[in-house]
């Protein structure tokens, strides 16, 4: 291994997010130390192909790529040949349900970030719910829905509908008649087979970080407060379309137990280095768990690293021990038997 940690930063992807996933890589390549690492950014297109740098541009990621591997294809783990560690700064699918993480371990490469169980589980809100529940975490009921089933919702008005293998709330609305419901079915089926007719849970929305491998810890938690009827594309990634506020206006007593759910939430669904667990908290004080993203937004503005940056952890001290955890892990999967 050289002086310098060899790092590839994974950006881009095929899902939706593909935007927001090259904004995070950015900022992660700025925040690197040069001093203690050597870092290479691979883009992957909408299209599928990988595109290699020989060094980053001016914003972090390379104007133009010198060479191109259309995946998948035998060649792919060459693209990451020649680094010790990828960070994996993809959102969504193809990049955060497993399907990169089962690349990097066939490749036999460190990576930071959740492993292939736990990345497809946490993509998938019906699975999720279902881990969860059993290990007596609360989670808004749901009926699921998969191709030919009629649209069924038990739950009266409004009611969310969600595909349930995406993120950044693509494809999801609230509807509040039969004929939105309806259409929100519709919608949802455009990105996915399976989808969820949701419960709504009024109250505010919280959030938490989680960091660490088998001793993970929660950061302080932040409410969302959305300028928008619900926490929909727009409100998160617009200009201006949320408020983040930290602390949470919540009693201790809540506070608590919204951390505690958080590092609870990360253990049952087998997390590892990061994720960001979102939150409702009821007027009654009941904490529901919403969902949990294991390759949260990852600018240095994103509500993970604010979370942390306002629980002593800065920005590029939160990579230093993102990398410092998938080396450990990588070490003791190593020395198993198979």
């Amino acid at each position: 291994m050289s002086a310098r940690l060899r790092v590839a930063v994974l950006a881009g992807g095929r899902s939706s997010e593909h935007d927001i996933s090259l904004a995070s890589a950015r900022s992660v390549v700025e925040a690197l130390d040069p001093a203690r690492y050597e870092t290479k950014t691979i883009e992957i297109g909408r299209d599928g192909v990988w595109a290699l740098s020989p060094t980053p541009g001016p914003a972090g990621l390379p104007a133009a790529a010198h060479e191109s591997l259309p995946i998948p294809t035998s060649a792919a783990p060459r693209a990451l040949g020649g680094v010790d560690i990828v960070l994996p700064i993809l959102h969504g699918p193809f990049g955060e349900d497993g399907t990169v993480q089962g690349l990097l371990e066939l490749a036999d490469i460190p990576y930071v970030g959740a492993g292939v169980t736990a990345s497809a589980l946490c993509m998938d809100k019906d699975l999720f719910k279902a881990v969860l529940r059993d290990r007596g975490i609360p989670v808004a009921a749901s009926v699921t829905l998969r191709t030919g089933d009629a649209v069924e919702n038990p739950f009266g008005y409004p009611v969310f509908v969600k595909p349930a293998r995406l993120g950044s709330s693509v494809g999801i609305s609230k509807a509040r008649t039969a004929t939105e419901l309806d259409e929100a079915v519709e919608l949802a089926r455009r990105h996915d087979d399976k989808v969820l007719v949701e419960e709504f849970q009024p109250g505010v929305e919280v959030e938490v970080g989680v960091l660490g491998n088998r001793e993970p810890v929660a950061s302080v938690v932040g409410e969302i407060v959305a300028h928008a009827d619900w926490y929909d594309f727009e409100a998160k990634y617009a200009e201006g379309g949320m408020d983040l506020i930290v602390p949470a206006r919540l009693p201790d007593e809540t506070t608590a137990e919204v951390r505690r759910l958080a590092v609870e939430a990360f253990i049952a669904t087998d997390c590892e280095g990061m994720a960001r667990v979102d939150f409702f908290v009821r007027p009654d004080g009941q904490v529901i768990v919403n969902e949990l993203n294991t390759i949260p937004g990852f600018t240095a503005t994103s509500v993970y690293a604010r979370l942390f940056a306002e629980s002593g952890i800065s920005y590029p001290a939160l990579l230093d021990r993102l990398v410092e955890f998938a080396l450990e892990r990588y070490e003791q999967r190593r020395a198993l038997a198979y």
